[in-house]
């Protein structure tokens, strides 16, 4: 027997409400962005944002998802394709400069432009978590190619990849601030002449 579905029918499409909302996010960072601010953009009134989405801060943390499996998914990519760690860490940085500066999307990193400014501590953790999480893939990698030889044996991979990190981070502030494609690959190319060989 069916059961009726109870109260309305969405009259608006999540994912496409989902995507608005990683774009505010991501163009005004986590403190800036108001429920109101996020209303307006999806289209829908708060009560459906809520019943949908649940809070804010839980319909950010369904926006980090979204974001890491589509516009940062580059990272996990390059990682898992290229044979050597010196491929890899210039590939993630190379699809950076790329993805930072596309045309008709926020320039930058969401998971580091939406920490500006934020006040709210269990985000800022979250974030925080997500960009060291990210180094310390970095570091297994790096050590990978430790291991196999790519790289001398005495090198620290902790101190390789915040090494990497430090410039993605600053591939994305730099983007935001008007640097184009072309300025983000010159310091790509800077950044990967101290990658430390065998």
């Amino acid at each position: 027997m069916a059961t009726k579905q109870r109260g309305r029918p969405r009259s608006f499409d999540r994912e496409t409400a989902l995507e608005k909302a990683l774009r505010q996010f991501w163009e005004h960072g986590y403190e800036a962005t108001s429920v109101a601010d996020l209303t307006r953009e999806m289209g829908i009134g708060a009560p459906s944002l809520y019943a949908a989405f649940g809070d804010k801060r839980t319909l950010f943390e369904e926006v980090l998802v979204r974001y890491a499996g589509s516009y940062g998914a580059f990272g996990g990519r390059a990682l898992a394709e290229e044979p050597t760690a010196r491929a890899a860490m210039e590939r993630v940085l190379r699809e950076a400069a790329d993805s930072f500066t596309e045309p008709g999307q926020p320039h930058g990193c969401l998971v580091i432009h939406a920490a500006t400014n934020c006040t709210t501590p269990e985000i800022e953790q979250t974030l925080r978590e997500q960009r060291n999480a990210n180094v310390g893939t970095f570091a297994a990698r790096i050590q990978q190619g430790i291991d196999a030889g790519e790289i001398a044996a005495g090198v620290d991979a902790g101190d390789v990849a915040r090494y990497v990190g430090a410039v993605f981070q600053g591939l994305s502030q730099q983007s935001r601030d008007g640097a184009t494609r072309e300025n983000l690959q010159a310091v790509v190319d800077l950044a990967m002449r101290a990658w430390p060989e065998a």
